[in-house]
């Protein structure tokens, strides 16, 4: 029996809709619960949630606006395990107890090792998670495994040989990042293909940046079809992978929900003509970007500064793109003292490192810090 969604659009639970712009966890429930029933009424059925996001407030959310509304077998829940919060193997069971009840589910239909790289596969290893994992779908909690994974291809080929029993990986894919030397997006996505184990797409918009890209940039989509969204190009550029089962959209209104469902419920691939403009725009976003911040906020919540570090990185990058040698000043030294009045500055940085290590794009966030200290505090 195939496990794949019957259609390939998912709402991730990460980038919910809040009430406070300032607190993740000030979830707006209300227009949720909206988003949710447009999404089933159109036949979509994944849902994507993880123990930290929005504030850990996401699969409290995921029960309220989804499994105490809806019979239990409407739809397919997910959610998963990160090594920055369990220290033991009693540590695992902790967790997914605690999901268990969070979500008000008796069982997950997917559940993943979550954020597998280089610095955080030993901790899974020396819990021994993959096999954890198998048990949990043997004793029926979980009945489909996987993991989510930010690195190097050749790693991800180690992973899948070494535990083929994982039945799907969940990899960041765009076309910002197809060809990137640091996500490498093609090359991870051919690994998952040639080990024939199904791709669950993350991150297609990259944070929302490939819904709001430059004049420039947006002239080369809109001269092939002026009435699809920015965001629509991302989001048909992976589903139009042959080996990707379900495309993760961390949806934040309902009017994003309209427009993701709008193309996605009679999907149609890209063209070759298509998918070329594609990667014009990366290359233009490419030369215009300085900071490759996805806003994930999985830096900022355990920062013993409270400090906004993607609110900062994106102010810093939309003055990189424009010509301050002669436009001087700009709204965003504005926008930065606003932040800084509710938030720590840059330059209360003390070097700790936790938001490197949580880094899914592994960025020198410490040192960037300190390039957006010098432009916005001096």
């Amino acid at each position: 029996m195939d496990f794949k969604p019957a259609k390939k659009l998912g709402f991730g639970l990460m980038r919910l809709p809040r009430t406070d712009d300032n607190d993740p966890a000030k979830v707006d429930v209300e227009q949720v619960k909206q988003m949710v029933d447009l999404f089933m009424e159109k036949g979509f059925t994944y849902f994507d949630t993880a123990w930290m996001y929005n504030g850990f407030a996401s699969e409290y959310v995921a029960k309220t606006a989804l499994v105490d509304r809806y019979p239990r077998e409407s739809f397919t829940l997910a959610t998963k395990l990160h090594d920055g919060f369990f220290s033991s193997f009693e540590g695992r069971d902790e967790i997914f107890n605690a999901q268990l009840k969070k979500t008000g589910v008796t069982y997950f239909d997917y559940y993943l090792l979550h954020g597998i790289e280089a610095s955080s596969l030993p901790h899974y290893e020396k819990y021994d998670c993959f096999d954890w994992l198998l048990q949990k779908k043997a004793d029926g909690l979980v009945r489909h495994v996987g993991f989510s994974f930010h690195d190097s291809a050749e790693l991800l080929d180690k992973i899948l040989t070494e535990h083929p029993q994982m039945e799907f990986v969940q990899l960041q894919i765009n076309y910002l990042d197809w060809e990137s030397e640091w996500i490498q997006s093609r090359a991870c996505y051919e690994v998952a293909e040639r080990h024939g184990v199904p791709v669950i797409v993350m991150e297609p918009i990259k944070g929302g940046t490939l819904a709001y890209i430059s004049e420039e940039a947006e002239a080369v989509l809109k001269a092939l079809d002026p009435a699809r969204s920015i965001a629509s190009w991302a989001i048909r550029f992976v589903a139009s992978l042959p080996n990707v089962m379900c495309v993760l959209s961390g949806m934040s209104s309902v009017e994003q929900m309209e427009d993701n469902l709008s193309y996605m419920e009679d999907f149609q691939p890209l063209t070759e003509e298509e998918r070329a403009a594609c990667f014009r725009v990366a290359d233009i976003i490419n030369a215009q970007t300085t900071i490759a911040c996805t806003a994930c906020h999985y830096c900022t919540d355990g920062c013993p500064q409270h400090i906004c570090i993607p609110e900062y990185f994106s102010l810093y990058n939309e003055d990189m793109r424009d010509d301050l040698e002669h436009k001087g000043w700009t709204i965003n030294f504005t926008n930065f003292k606003k932040l800084s009045e509710e938030f720590g500055k840059p330059s209360d940085c003390i070097g700790c490192g936790q938001c490197e290590y949580m880094c899914p794009q592994h960025l020198p966030i410490i040192d960037t810090l300190e390039q957006v200290a010098a432009h916005y505090e001096q």
